[in-house]
């Protein structure tokens, strides 16, 4: 992990000061930035928006996707976790806390856009830094593209349907056409973009040092990001700090719950460390990439859905940190090897 990568909560958390600075400083220009709509998609937005996303999809190996038949449990866990269990458990936690614990606390309107955020965050599963995370466990790094391969096929295909059906069972009015565009544009664009590049660089050797230069880019676009959604809610955040704490509590809560979830699956299973520790990071950690780029085209840059998911940008670097020290302290309890991991 990198110093930057080590201390992206710090920078995220200038950022969101930097932002709240130049929207009370310079207001005009932040409003410019968000004036710049095209169909709904923010222009400034979606060239960071690729800039995040880009590198990552560029280290996604379908290639890789053929060794699954010979070690099923641990994407088994992975793939039931992610998408039969996270999204629904951030929905439901989301209603739980917004709207009936937080009620009192929270406008309805608010409180719904808080739930959305939310909802997306819950529906995207990590596809970059879970190979920092592996690393850290000292995790099978071509297990763990692997299940990183095969999550980003499937969130091509059921992370709309998902994202849909939870918006529509809580309320929420949801943009079909939006929504589509913004998959297309965040996840399927960028993975062809990966593919494309990989095809061209060939090798290897030549593929990893790509993907090293351009890797800085995707913390830039996250950091350049943040800050012009905080630049537009600086007013909202000046007025209710504790906004940022309620929105922090079900996401502390679903990343341990469903952490100790996978985990404690894996352990069931009797599934290696090095592959137990990596498909928990992956359920755990979210695509916040992705979730803050839908957010800001289906609600706007300056929508509680799109502060939700900047919350969880916030939280998820020192979470992940504490889940990385427990499954290097539980290392010993895990079998080195079995078959059919």
């Amino acid at each position: 992990m990198s110093s930057f990568e080590r201390f992206l909560t710090l920078w995220v958390a200038l950022a969101m000061l930097a932002g709240i600075g130049i929207g009370a400083v310079a207001p005009g220009l932040v409003q410019a930035v968000a004036a710049a709509e095209v169909a709904s998609i923010n222009l400034v937005v979606a060239v960071l928006i690729w800039a995040m996303v880009y590198p990552m999809m560029v280290n996604v190996d379908f290639g890789a996707v053929a060794g699954v038949a010979r070690q099923p449990k641990g994407l088994l866990v992975t793939l039931v976790v992610n998408w039969l269990i996270k999204p629904f458990s951030m929905a439901l936690l989301a209603v739980l806390f917004f709207e009936h614990l937080f009620a009192p606390l929270i406008s309805p309107q608010d409180a719904a856009q808080y739930v959305a955020g939310l909802i997306l965050l819950g529906a995207a599963p990590c596809t970059a830094m879970v190979f920092v995370w592996s690393q850290l466990t000292r995790g099978d790094a071509t297990y763990t593209l692997v299940q990183v391969s095969v999550n980003d096929l499937i969130m091509v295909v059921a992370f709309a349907p998902i994202v849909a059906f939870l918006l529509g069972v809580t309320d929420i009015a949801v943009p079909w056409e939006t929504l589509v565009l913004a998959t297309l544009l965040y996840v399927v664009l960028p993975l062809l973009a990966g593919l494309v590049t990989r095809r061209i660089l060939a090798r290897p050797e030549a593929i990893d040092a790509f993907a090293a230069r351009i890797k800085p880019l995707s913390m830039i676009g996250l950091v350049a990001t943040v800050a012009i959604l905080f630049g537009l809610q600086g007013e909202v955040i000046l007025a209710r700090p504790m906004v940022i704490g309620l929105i922090a509590v079900p996401i502390l809560i679903q990343s341990y719950g469903i952490f100790a979830l996978a985990y404690g699956a894996a352990f069931v299973l009797r599934v290696p460390h090095r592959i137990a520790a990596p498909c928990a990071m992956i359920g755990t950690s979210n695509f916040f990439e992705l979730a803050v780029a839908v957010a800001i085209s289906l609600f706007g840059l300056n929508s509680g859905a799109a502060l939700a998911t900047v919350v969880g940008v916030l939280v998820e670097v020192p979470v992940m940190l504490s889940l990385v020290a427990f499954a290097n302290s539980t290392r010993n309890r895990f079998p080195e090897t079995t078959g059919g991991a």
